[in-house]
């Protein structure tokens, strides 16, 4: 199973991206998928997760800005980020529990996507 993450870049203060993250594989079900973001010199922090039914939760300072979802057909989730913010500035990483022949499950990461805030 790989988790291919897309859509980073450079935007400036107020701008939006939406990030990308395709699981590949044997598949047989995806549970919960989650972005997270980290920075030089600290620990990597939960930004937003989506249960398979499309249950979704966010860190406080996303909340209203960035927005989590996912195509199930497509093995998907996306990020949409509106009213980006210097602070938002991290490479941002994929997650997702997956299982391959309906009862165990494992955790995979995409590779990251910079995501750089000009003020």
């Amino acid at each position: 199973v790989q988790l291919q993450a897309s859509g980073g870049g450079l935007v400036q203060a107020g701008g939006s991206l939406r990030l990308s993250c395709a699981a590949s594989g044997s598949i047989r079900n995806i549970a919960n998928l989650g972005w997270y973001r980290q920075v030089i010199g600290k620990e990597r922090e939960l930004v937003a997760f989506i249960t398979w039914g499309g249950t979704t939760s966010y860190v406080e300072d996303v909340k209203g800005r960035f927005t989590i979802s996912r195509d199930n057909a497509k093995n998907t989730v996306y990020l949409q980020m509106n009213s980006l913010k210097p602070e938002d500035t991290a490479v941002y990483y994929c997650n997702g529990r997956v299982s391959e022949n309906g009862y165990s499950w494992n955790e995979y990461w995409g590779q990251g996507t910079q995501v750089t805030v000009s003020s």
